[in-house]
Order: structure tokens, then C-alpha cells, then sequence
């Protein structure tokens, strides 16, 4: 089976090289369609509306496409990628001592070996406890620039943030690897059968 990655996360990237053994990246540029709705059916969403994208593109035809989507959540608050360095520390200083979740969506769109294309959907989700995090912690971490382009303004791969986590460590990382790779056996199961 030939595969796509419909991003250009390079976290997201490395995590699928420990799916399959070899891959292309197309990535899906289309505008995110966001919906007032829970974390696990946002990322569902979002990731099945990049992987559809790029399975529509002539390039894709007869190929595999995995997209996914990230979130954090807090108490009912989705946070996304901060908009600026002052949306950072709010983030930042709202998750401190806390405990929140951290949803991935993973669409898989494939050939179902006739004309037509079939998907296969899932998300995990990840306990994550935050230490208590100083001021000065906080504005020496946004100046880093790490957090600007994370979900949650934060890198779980970065240094004294997190006290523990409860599953998954590569689903916050972006991909759930052990999530993805049980979809990738179903798919190949289902291409047996």
C-alpha cells in the first residue's frame, strides 16, 4: 500500500515513519470548518476533512491518506495554536498545576479496491498534569518561540512542564502511534479479506 501524510507537522512526520515504513507528504491547505462541538468531534472533523482533501487530489489516487488533527482541552475550553505571545502565557498560565486532555483525530482514506474510496476514523485522548509553572518560567518559554505553533501552547517534548501523563505520549506529540497502527493492520485485514 502506497501512503500520504496530509501535514507538514514535522512531529507528526517522525511519529508516522513508526507506522508505516515509507510514505509522501501532501499537505492539506484547505480552510479548518470549525463547529461549536466536543474536542473528540472536533478533531474528527478536522482530521477528516484534511484527508479527504488530499484524497481528492490526482496524486492521491489509489494511495492510502492519513489526516490528523490535534486539540487541547480545559474545562470545556478548546485551545488551539495560540494567536500571539500574550495568548500563549494565558494558555500556559491556565493550564499550570492543572489537569487537562489532549484529543488527536486520525482519518485514514483509502481505495476500497474497486472505484470508490473508504475511511476509517478514530481519536484518542491523553490525561496530561502540569507542574506549577513560575512567571518567569512561563515568559522565558513563550520567548523560546516553542509554543507558537502547538496546540495548547505547549511542546510535551520540551523540558519541565509536565508533572505525568495518563496514555498515549505520541497522541500529545501530534500522532497516536499505537492508535495508527492498529488502523493501518485493520486496513490491510480488510484489503485481505
Amino acid at each position: 500500500m502506497d501512503w500520504i501524510l496530509a501535514s507538514a507537522s514535522p512531529r507528526r512526520k517522525q511519529l508516522f515513519k513508526e507506522v508505516v515504513d515509507a510514505f509522501e507528504i501532501i499537505v492539506a491547505n484547505g480552510e479548518e470548518r470549525v463547529l461549536e462541538t466536543s474536542p473528540k468531534a472536533l478533531v474528527q472533523l478536522l482530521a477528516k476533512q484534511k484527508a479527504e482533501e488530499v484524497a481528492s487530489c490526482e496524486r492521491a489516487q489509489g494511495k492510502c491518506v492519513l489526516g490528523a488533527d490535534t486539540v487541547v482541552a480545559y474545562e470545556g475550553e478548546i485551545l488551539g495554536k495560540p494567536k500571539d505571545e500574550a495568548d500563549a502565557k494565558r494558555m500556559l498560565k491556565m493550564l499550570s498545576g492543572k489537569t487537562h486532555e489532549v484529543y488527536t483525530g486520525v482519518c485514514i482514506v483509502y481505495p476500497d479496491g474497486k472505484e470508490g474510496r473508504k475511511e476509517l476514523l478514530r481519536a484518542d485522548c491523553t490525561r496530561v498534569q502540569f507542574n506549577e509553572l513560575s512567571d518567569a518560567f512561563i515568559d522565558a518559554y513563550v520567548q523560546g518561540g516553542s509554543p507558537m505553533d502547538k496546540a495548547g501552547a505547549y511542546g510535551i517534548q520540551d523540558g519541565g512542564l509536565v508533572a505525568r501523563i495518563e496514555g498515549s505520549f505520541t497522541n500529545v506529540v501530534g500522532l497516536p502511534v499505537e492508535l495508527c497502527q492498529e488502523m493501518v493492520q485493520s486496513i490491510k485485514a480488510l484489503k485481505k479479506g
